[in-house]
């Protein structure tokens, strides 16, 4: 049920009971969600989820295998140099614009941080090619905040279903930390990418196998 606020038109307004359902469902399905990029430490977390704007976990993943298998570290990524660094990761979208960006976050993380990750949004998104987004889900999978970062796949997944609907990620990641339930705010970014990536897509939602289609009031509806 979706509730629609009296006077001057605004976006219906979520069902709580409905949204916490939703969750509890998620939950009940994956109580211990896993992002799918590949890493081996906090730093190359950070770097894997870099070079995942505006390409796929999959295609990242084919290539960091064999980068973070010798640069693991920013001093080491850092001595691997950005000829080379552009080499193991051309198969990446924009991967010029995306080395020369790791190598002067490494430079960073070693002169500001010594060497080590900041766990702080804003210190984060000071490091080149780190944005809200990234900065968000490295403050989530890897430090455990229960952040919201807003991809495609969530920005479609809220709009659609609706939950929280807005016309820019930041919109939708205030609406979304507005309704959520705390006890659920942990995993919720990962539930709802998964969800997004794999049931609700962006061409034909799957929804004869989503978990959550009675609940859902899109009119994209297959079910």
């Amino acid at each position: 049920m979706m509730v629609a606020r009296r006077g001057k038109q605004r976006a219906p307004v979520p069902d709580p009971v409905e949204v916490a359902e939703i969750f509890r469902r998620f939950e009940a399905a994956d109580p211990d969600p896993q992002g799918e990029l590949y890493s081996v430490n906090t730093f190359t977390f950070l770097i894997a989820v870099v070079l995942s704007a505006q390409a796929t976990d999959a295609g990242v993943n084919k290539a960091t295998k064999h980068l973070f298998a010798v640069a693991e570290t920013p001093q080491k990524m850092l001595a691997l140099g950005e000829e080379k660094l552009r080499d193991m990761i051309k198969t990446i979208g924009l991967y010029q614009a995306k080395a020369k960006n790791i190598i002067s976050l490494c430079r960073d993380l070693i002169d500001k941080y010594n060497g080590e990750v900041p766990d702080d949004r804003e210190a984060l998104q000071s490091l080149a090619g780190v944005g809200r987004k990234t900065a968000n889900v490295v403050m989530n999978i890897a430090f455990g905040e229960p952040t919201i970062a807003v991809d495609t796949h969530i920005f479609r997944v809220s709009n659609r279903i609706p939950l929280a609907i807005g016309k820019t990620p930041l919109a939708v990641e205030q609406g979304l930390e507005k309704i959520i339930p705390a006890q659920y705010k942990l995993h919720a970014h990962i539930w709802l990418i998964l969800h997004g990536r794999h049931v609700c897509k962006a061409r034909r939602p799957e929804c004869e196998r989503c978990i959550i289609s009675d609940l859902c009031h899109s009119s994209e509806k297959r079910v």
